[in-house]
């Protein structure tokens, strides 16, 4: 009890806008499986392509890069908190389009992506911005693994409760059709986006100093920056279906889907508190290079075996591999955008919409090379051959991010006080 109070201590000492922040990502962590996992799942077993998976995906990816520019057009006049409230309630209108289609043709997926691809980009457009203006590089770190320990632990949580609830509704026949079940966990969904939107609009969070964002120059570190997001975007192509694609192809249902989801999440989730409560910012490139290297293993592993045992075994790599890049790529980009907004006197704004246009590029080569694979050869082949490919590539992220942080002067420690303006 002693030291959960001093944890729970810990995180009141940290700015107001920052506990808040923090609390709307805690309820809505509870989401982001559904829309991760068994979206995917959904159109699995109602299409049994692999290639539609991918299509969706890519259409998801399309529609960020639009809603960031369209946020940032807004950013000066519409509240930050309702941007990223909005953002968090369409992901539900998508989920509700998806599961009320009476055929997954390509043309349904594609709305319904576009749809949640708008989802993410107010979503993550707000939530980056947000976080840059109520944190800073020293709390930053404790910040991403408190984040990531609510996330790692939902991943317990809700795959095994909604996959199993999938599952025994269809084999009891609870209801007409199955689909019915995915339409309920939408409803949920839904209820609790609408309260973590209501917890966001609680605080008050600055708004851009300078409203133009839109550049085309930039300083030679930010190329690099570019760079290493197109690397994380190669392996964000699959990192979202890959799990699903594997279990539904190897293992076969979502109960499994869910089981295997959450199998080592409990250990990884505390593994990322302490590593966040507990690293300073010299740690980051070993934490980033331990993460790269554990996916590029797990990744390689299932493709020489491509069985079940091997799904498994790269799913508890990628448990640990995903919070791991997340804990040390994160505040990487904040602090790389803490100084060139700075030295070239611009909008934070700038370089997150420009940093996601690195990412779509990424994703777009990663899917790509998977709906190459898939059409000209087959499924199995796509599924089994392109993780590894882009998980070894995505190794050459090390030597990148170390070059970037060279560059980078240490900046000095900044008192974890709630300092930050209110508007």
């Amino acid at each position: 009890m002693k030291s959960l109070t001093n944890e729970f201590n810990l995180f009141k000492s940290h700015p107001r806008n920052m506990r808040i922040l923090l609390m709307t990502n805690l309820v809505y962590a509870f989401v982001l499986p559904v829309i991760e996992v068994f979206v995917a799942a959904y159109i699995m077993r109602n299409s049994e392509s692999l290639a539609k998976v991918v299509i969706y995906q890519l259409t998801v990816y399309c529609g960020i890069p639009i809603t960031f520019l369209i946020n940032g057009f807004l950013l000066n006049r519409v509240k930050l908190s309702r941007l990223y409230a909005f953002g968090m309630l369409l992901s539900g209108v998508s989920m509700m389009i998806m599961t009320s289609l009476h055929g997954l043709d390509n043309t349904g997926i594609a709305i319904a992506g576009l749809i949640m691809g708008c989802s993410f980009g107010f979503f993550w457009a707000s939530r980056d911005f947000l976080v840059i203006v109520t944190t800073n590089d020293a709390n930053r770190n404790y910040y991403y693994g408190l984040e990531t320990f609510f996330y790692t632990l939902t991943y317990v949580l809700v795959p095994v409760c909604i996959g199993w609830f999938i599952e025994i509704s269809g084999n009891l026949k609870w209801f007409k059709n199955i689909n019915f079940a995915y339409q309920l966990v939408t409803v949920f969904m839904i209820v609790l986006t609408m309260y973590s939107s209501y917890i966001i609009s609680k605080g008050k969070f600055d708004k851009p100093v300078q409203p133009k964002f839109l550049y085309l120059k930039f300083h030679k570190i930010w190329y690099e920056m570019l760079g290493l997001a197109t690397l994380k975007g190669l392996v964000q192509g699959f990192i979202v279906t890959a799990p699903a694609m594997l279990v539904m192809k190897l293992v076969g249902h979502e109960g499994a889907l869910g089981t295997i989801q959450s199998s080592g999440a409990i250990l990884s989730a505390f593994i990322m508190y302490l590593i966040g409560r507990n690293s300073k910012p010299k740690h980051r490139l070993i934490i980033f290079s331990f993460g790269l290297i554990l996916f590029a293993f797990g990744a390689l592993f299932n493709s020489l075996l491509f069985d079940a045992a091997s799904v498994f075994v790269f799913m508890l790599c990628l448990l640990l591999a995903k919070p791991l890049l997340d804990i040390a790529y994160f505040p990487i980009q904040m602090k790389v955008i803490d100084y060139l907004s700075v030295l070239e006197n611009r909008n934070q704004y700038a370089y997150f919409f420009n940093h996601e246009i690195g990412l779509f590029a990424g994703r777009l080569l990663g899917c790509g090379l998977f709906i190459l694979l898939a059409l000209d050869v087959s499924d199995v082949v796509a599924l089994k051959y392109a993780l590894p490919i882009v998980g070894v590539l995505q190794v050459i992220s090390i030597f990148v991010a170390k070059h970037i942080l060279k560059q980078i002067p240490e900046t000095e420690h900044i008192p974890e006080v709630d300092v930050i303006p209110h508007v």
